[in-house]
């Protein structure tokens, strides 16, 4: 199997991370999906990674459903309780870290291709808030707990801290760790894990 994705992505870590927590080996094929060069589409015709090719040529995009099925791979150590209201719990704290960095994204996306004259603060704001908004619940879900459901690690805690180190890669000006005590104790208990200590995102 290979990976085709970047290293900044918060997505891509997310499935890089799973498959480092499930001992499963992938290649890392690098691809920026906003060169001109870039052959993403002939794989996913959405143009977005991480995407996952299968030794057989078939294709799997979002990385929600990639992180599914690398946890259907092996017995070990599972991510994601296979039924019930435990399975969908931990697929919404995926949801919700997801969610954020989307909103972050789209943050990053109008300053990038847009000057200042021609962003618009309603978007922007409108993002924003679902980042303060998402930061909180975040925090709030997790409370004095070591992780974020139940008393093991698994995806929600993956997803989460994707989301925590995009957020201090790319927006260096929001303080969570200072805002949110806890969100930085689990960072930092995150950032102990090899899968995270491998796959920090290059500074930008």
């Amino acid at each position: 199997m290979k990976i085709i994705g970047s290293l900044t992505s918060p997505y891509v870590r997310k499935v890089r991370i799973m498959l480092s927590e499930k001992k499963i080996d992938a290649e890392l094929v690098l691809d920026n999906v906003w060169d001109a060069s870039t052959t993403i589409t002939d794989f996913n015709p959405l143009g977005k990674v991480p995407c996952l090719v299968m030794d057989d040529g078939g294709a799997m995009f979002d990385s929600r459903v990639i992180a599914e099925y690398i946890d259907t791979l092996s017995p070990v150590g599972k991510l994601i309780p296979a039924t019930g209201r435990e399975r969908a719990a931990v697929k919404t704290w995926e949801a919700l870290a997801d969610g954020v960095t989307d909103a972050g994204i789209l943050v990053r996306l109008e300053k990038t291709f847009h000057n200042p004259a021609e962003q618009s603060t309603k978007w922007l704001d409108r993002q924003m808030e679902k980042v303060d908004h998402g930061f909180k619940t975040i925090a709030k879900g997790l409370g004095d707990a070591k992780w974020c459901h139940g008393n093991q690690f698994s995806l929600a805690d993956i997803a989460v801290g994707c989301t925590l180190g995009w957020f201090e890669l790319r927006f260096t000006d929001i303080d969570w760790k200072t805002q949110y005590p806890n969100l930085r104790g689990l960072y930092e208990r995150l950032s102990e894990r090899p899968s995270f200590a491998q796959t920090v995102p290059p500074a930008a």
